[in-house]
């Protein structure tokens, strides 16, 4: 299902199809430096992320992780989304991509939909994000999405310590 479109872009639902796109996409090196190994082995524990992390969060918020692919070819490049962490109090905007895809506009595009998209659809005033500190380009784009650093947080007692980024919406 489609959630949004922007010029170049549709984010849509991921669904079991996606695994394989997904584990590639949580195995690329800077996933795993950044944001951290999830343990997707396979493409049957990416399906296994697919049905019990996002399709869940769809189901419970409404939102969620979605699958960003080009609009005119349907060809997956990355993910973009809306989460709620319960070690969080505000939703968080998530973004990745391909290594072939950053640097092009496509996450500014994807996430300025996005934030757009939560504050029409489910009427969110603030959105957090977060990274880890040496993702730099991550954190200009957040700049230029207009967040601004706020503080450094520990999402669990033994997890180390990220930046949390704000936007009032």
């Amino acid at each position: 299902m489609n959630v949004l479109a922007s010029d170049r872009l549709v984010l849509r639902e991921m669904k079991e199809v996606d695994a394989s796109f997904i584990h590639r996409l949580m195995n690329d090196p800077a996933w795993l430096r950044y944001i951290g190994d999830k343990g997707i082995r396979s493409v049957e524990d990416a399906r296994k992320y697919i049905t019990t992390g996002a399709r869940e969060m769809y189901a419970s918020y409404g939102f969620g992780l979605w699958l960003v692919e080009f609009k005119a070819t349907a060809v997956s490049i990355g993910i973009c989304g809306l989460i709620k962490r319960d070690s969080l109090e505000d939703v968080d905007l998530g973004f990745a991509f391909l290594p072939d895809y950053r640097g092009q506009g496509y996450a500014f595009e994807a996430a300025a939909a996005t934030i757009a998209h939560g504050r029409e659809k489910f009427a969110l005033r603030r959105l957090v994000a977060i990274m880890s500190p040496e993702n730099y380009p991550s954190g200009r784009l957040l700049e230029k999405l207009g967040f601004q650093f706020e503080r450094m947080i520990r999402l669990t007692a033994e997890s180390p310590e990220i930046k949390l980024f704000a936007r009032a919406l």
